[in-house]
């Protein structure tokens, strides 16, 4: 058994028991230890389809029986929803809603809910393009509200934001980068008070940070100048890769390696103290497209346009291509020892991996545009359309 596959078992036992409350899932890598999930996609697997107002592209979080959720209606789409939903029924169990303050000027593909919401299990965060940011109890209950596209006016760009919000201990971190003004910040959880806040490249970027994990809370945040490890308490840097990565697929971590969209993937193992690192491997064959890279079982998996590549996760070496239907905005979930994967179009493929090959074992036609990440818990797989939420499960 090799040591990556070592770190996502271990990962999966202690992080991955139950919630999903943030983008990609509690470690933000997209691997839930679920074993109930179906992997037998058809119509009898909808357990409840619900209407949803406005749009959104954000994915859905699950924190014990209640999903969250985020959309954006109205003229210029100003108006901005947080919605509850009990996972078992799909009924809602509240709505929030407010006005954006920040710039809500997007591309037709997005909206103003492009980024996934965050929990940290006491409370909701909701982020959206506008740089709006409401934390609510799981109640419903507003506990503060920073509009930071007021507060930083140059702060945006014409095509939408859309990086989501992490939380790491007791500090919710955003990145808010455009070409005029850039910064992340590291906001405390229950006053809504900034702890630090860093300047960032001044550039257009829609990558999320990524929780490192340990027993310190660090993110790493990613930018089209490289990859920064910063203290999620005091924003302190500890290192930085300066290589370049992409500005849309966001990094990976799976144990001590760090998987980087940057010429193609680029794979950072740490050091015991997580202090520095060293190059691992770097491989140009494996670039993804939107989806961000998955780590699973000891593969890497990124989806280009029309084909999803398989990797060895310690060496880099391709083993095999599958041919998808594409293209894909959505990063794909592994669960189960399957892989699920939705394209635009809203086909759902359920993927069989192993070392000889990726086998497709069913399809689901959801017939609407899917552009989130998915979201896996409670035995099931949620995932939302601008109209729709949906639940597949079985019985």
């Amino acid at each position: 058994m090799s040591r990556i596959t070592v770190a996502v078992l271990l990962a999966a036992s202690a992080v991955f028991a139950g919630d999903w409350p943030q983008f990609r899932g509690a470690g933000t890598n997209g691997v839930a230890s679920d074993s109930s999930v179906p992997t037998e996609l058809s119509g009898e697997t909808i357990q409840w389809q619900i209407d949803l107002p406005g749009r959104g592209l954000s994915g859905p979080i699950v924190v014990g029986d209640r999903l969250f959720l985020t959309a954006s209606s109205g003229l210029r789409d100003l108006k901005l929803h947080t919605l509850c939903f009990d996972t078992k029924s799909g009924k809602q169990l509240w709505e929030r809603t407010s006005i954006a303050t920040g710039r809500t000027v997007c591309h037709p593909k997005m909206c103003v809910a492009t980024p996934t919401p965050a929990s940290d299990g006491q409370r909701v965060f909701s982020f959206y393009s506008s740089n709006d940011l409401a934390c609510h109890d799981l109640e419903g209950n507003l506990q503060w509200y920073r509009g930071l596209g007021l507060e930083n006016p140059n702060a945006s760009n014409s095509l939408g934001m859309s990086s989501s919000p992490v939380v790491a201990g007791s500090t919710v971190v955003v990145q808010v980068e455009s070409d005029a003004e850039s910064f992340a910040c590291g906001i405390d959880v229950e006053t809504g008070a900034t702890k630090w806040r860093v300047d960032r490249p001044r550039r257009a970027n829609w990558t999320s940070p990524t929780v490192l994990g340990g027993s310190e809370p660090v993110v790493l945040l990613q930018s089209s100048k490289g990859l920064s490890a910063v203290d999620a308490d005091s924003g302190k840097e500890f290192w930085t890769f300066g290589d370049g990565a992409s500005t849309v697929p966001s990094a990976t971590v799976v144990g001590d390696m760090v998987f980087i969209p940057s010429h193609g993937i680029t794979v950072l193992k740490l050091s015991k103290n997580r202090q520095s690192y060293e190059v691992a491997w770097q491989k140009t064959n494996l670039r993804p497209s939107t989806p961000s890279p998955l780590v699973f079982e000891g593969s890497v998996y990124t989806i280009g346009s029309t084909a999803m590549s398989c990797a060895d996760a310690e060496t880099g070496k391709r083993i095999w291509q599958l041919r998808l239907k594409g293209p894909f905005s959505s990063t794909p979930v592994a669960a189960n020892g399957h892989i699920y994967a939705f394209n635009e179009k809203g086909v759902a493929y359920v993927i069989q991996p192993s070392r000889k090959g990726g086998k497709i074992v069913s399809q689901l036609d959801m017939a609407q545009t899917i552009l989130c990440t998915p979201a896996i818990a409670d035995g099931g797989l949620f995932v939302r359309s601008d109209k729709n939420l949906w639940k597949l499960a079985n019985e």
